[in-house]
């Protein structure tokens, strides 16, 4: 009966089942990406074949147009001002993606006696990340710290590059494959670049419409609608131009980032509302394509480039993080997070089968590839969700006392011979990570004034200067640590070796002096807290700190009881 169905009843049943599968691995404690997969083949052609496989194609833009919203939302993540703290990991991690991973892949695989040109391609679709896979664990999980950020950074850039390394060894492969005595020059190049151009102008250009288009919008259902018009147009045109829809997509959510403060309310309002459906349909669809036979083409290959791609990611991710100095918990965990693969992945492999001229290399490049993301997207899910749990940032994505000092709003090498120069220091850091709508000379006035009435050098390494927001703005931030400690005039004598300044409207005066208890609390009379916040060698560190699991005696969530005492 059901190969005589609509689509749109296909679709239902899709939706239906995947949210069924989602769930029931979830009550089993494993990821719900996991569940909607394995339905997926269950249903599929690797399993009781119950949809035409005509019908299942006919729902082709509608994959299209998930992979659009998921990409738009990591591609939110690359936010500049957001990243400042974090450029020097991120970039070694991309140095560490783009050498390490497909090094060890291509030469895993020309080892086991394949052509040069099978195992350039295998190695430039090494290095992508599943973005939609991490997107889907990052929400079940409601991770957020310094580890998501870093996890959803690193995502969006591993696709970027992988893309333009693929295309670049798609045409490498392609020139080798029409005639092998063609010469491999700089010429090679010039149609990868185009269409990398192509997507990245669209997708920009896009982003900057939509912020023009919707600056004076105000109503969430006006948002939402712009934004998935601009999804689905940025989508087609990408189809139309023949060129990455997925990379035209990411460029757009980073256009969005970075010209618009409002980029969480704009991008958040097209995802938000559907984002269930849209995760039920995008991996039970996969899963549905996934061919398990494949498993058994090449079957020492698939195995050889699996484990060499695992083991890729996990040293770059080591290697990286330690040079960068960041965090025990980055270095152990965001190796495994990066292990899924699909989305961008299958998009390639189709890519290579399309043309007419690689009919030596795609069928073993397919067969192998599809095989290799199947794995991938079997059990890279599973430890995508225990990274997130061991990093401490699941369960974290709810509103806490001292949210907004985030990893961006914080610095470590604080230096300044006078207490003005210090806190004007941390002002700056203040307006420019937060994008206030306030006068900069305003603001450190404000808060210079309020100093020279009453010294908040609290003692113990402490002080916390405040100023004035305008009503209705929302309390933010800065915080600078000192190790060697600043020497200032203190109740007892001791230099500060932190200083918060804090901007807080006239709305917000409860939470103000909430936000001084706690951080009395912690720094004034806990003595672990107080040692480990000075010496945090990096912001991340001092983030972690201060949003640990230890935290939450002064660091509550809002909508839990605060401890007493």
């Amino acid at each position: 009966m059901l190969h005589d169905a609509d689509p749109l009843l296909i679709l239902s049943l899709v939706i239906v089942a995947g949210l069924l599968g989602g769930a029931l691995t979830r009550r089993l404690g494993v990821a719900g990406v996991t569940g909607q997969i394995l339905v997926g083949i269950a249903l599929g052609r690797a399993g009781l074949d119950l949809f035409p496989h005509e019908a299942v194609a006919d729902l082709a833009p509608v994959t299209h147009f998930a992979l659009g919203l998921i990409a738009l939302v990591v591609g939110g993540h690359l936010n500049l001002r957001r990243l400042r703290n974090a450029r020097a990991r991120l970039g070694l991690l991309l140095l560490a993606e783009v050498t390490i991973t497909p090094l060890l892949v291509y030469v895993c695989v020309v080892a086991a006696g394949h052509p040069w040109t099978l195992a350039l391609l295998f190695a430039a679709l090494s290095v992508s990340t599943a973005p939609a896979t991490v997107v889907a664990l990052v929400s079940e999980t409601k991770s957020r710290g310094v580890f998501t950020k870093t996890l959803m950074g690193t995502v969006a850039l591993d696709n970027i590059a992988c893309i333009a390394l693929f295309e670049v060894a798609h045409v490498v492969a392609h020139t080798v494959a029409l005639d092998a005595a063609a010469p491999l020059g700089a010429g090679l190049l010039l149609e990868p670049l185009r269409e990398l151009i192509v997507a990245v102008v669209l997708g920009g250009l896009t982003g900057a419409l939509l912020v023009l288009v919707t600056r004076r919008v105000i109503r969430s259902q006006r948002l939402a609608t712009a934004s998935v018009i601009s999804v689905m147009l940025v989508s087609g045109l990408a189809m139309l131009l023949d060129v990455s829809q997925l990379l035209a997509c990411l460029v757009l959510g980073m256009a969005l980032a970075n010209l618009t403060p409002d980029k969480d309310e704009i991008v958040e309002s097209a995802f938000v509302n559907v984002r269930d459906a849209i995760f039920a349909v995008f991996f039970t669809l996969a899963g549905m394509h996934l061919d398990l036979g494949a498993l058994g083409a090449g079957g020492a290959l698939v195995l050889l480039v699996f484990v060499a791609r695992a083991a890729g990611k996990l040293l770059s991710a080591h290697l990286a993080l330690r040079l960068a100095g960041a965090t025990r918990n980055l270095r152990r965990w965001l190796g495994l997070a990066l292990i899924p693969q699909a989305g961008v992945a299958v998009g390639l492999l189709l890519l290579v089968q399309d043309d007419p001229v690689m009919g030596d290399v795609s069928p073993l490049l397919l067969s192998v590839g599809l095989a290799v993301v199947t794995l991938n997207e079997l059990v890279g899910p599973i430890l995508g969700r225990l990274a997130l749990q061991r990093s401490g940032d699941a369960g974290a994505d709810r509103a806490r006392l001292i949210d907004f000092l985030h990893e961006e709003n914080i610095v470590t090498d604080l230096r300044a011979s006078t207490k003005e120069e210090a806190i004007e220091q941390l002002v700056d850091v203040l307006i420019g990570t937060n994008r206030l709508d306030a006068d900069r000379d305003a603001l450190l006035a404000s808060v210079l004034a309020r100093e020279s009435e009453m010294s908040t050098c609290f003692g113990s390494g402490l002080a916390v200067p405040h100023g004035i927001l305008p009503h209705g703005a929302s309390m933010v931030g800065a915080m600078g640590i000192s190790r060697e400690g600043l020497p200032l005039d203190t109740p007892d004598g001791r230099p500060v070796h932190c200083m918060v300044v804090l901007a807080t409207p006239e709305n917000e005066r409860d939470r103000h002096l909430q936000v001084l208890a706690a951080l009395a609390k912690s720094v004034g009379t806990d003595p672990v807290v107080r040692r480990q916040l000075f010496a945090a060698a990096s912001p991340a560190h001092a983030y972690e700190i201060l949003h640990a699991k230890d935290a939450e005696g002064f660091n509550y969530y809002l909508d839990d009881e605060p401890a007493v005492g």
